[in-house]
């Protein structure tokens, strides 16, 4: 099974080429079965533009998660501890094979209509 993930261009462009190896998560879908995640690349780009697999989710207060990350996360420290204030458990999605689209793709090519907030089940 498949999400699509709603990330920040520049994040999206760091998976694919290799400099972020984490996407992180305040909150995790609850389905166990996922083992590939679409990437929908929010505005300005706003479009789908490639998929990895799921090598691993961490979790672990956000200390942790940061220690374990930190070399290939793609965001500073002051923007991590930032996205996680007042949390006190971080996800982290290890970033797997990455397949960067050719041709990016529409949100209608996945029969959407619009973008998640955070996530979509496939």
């Amino acid at each position: 099974m498949k999400i699509l993930l709603s990330i920040k261009p520049e994040f999206a462009d760091k998976i694919f080429d290799g400099t972020k190896k984490y996407e992180f998560r305040k909150s995790i879908f609850k389905c166990k079965d996922i083992k590939e995640v679409v990437v929908y690349a929010s505005s300005p780009v706003q479009q789908v533009i490639g998929e990895f697999e799921i090598e691993n989710i961490l979790c672990d207060d956000i200390d942790s998660i940061w220690l374990i990350t930190e070399q290939y996360s793609g965001v500073s420290k002051d923007f991590y501890y930032a996205y996680f204030a007042n949390k006190k458990m971080a996800f982290a999605i290890q970033v797997g094979k990455v397949h960067r689209y050719r041709n990016p793709k529409k949100l209608a090519d996945f029969n959407m209509d619009f973008a998640p907030q955070s996530f979509a089940y496939l």
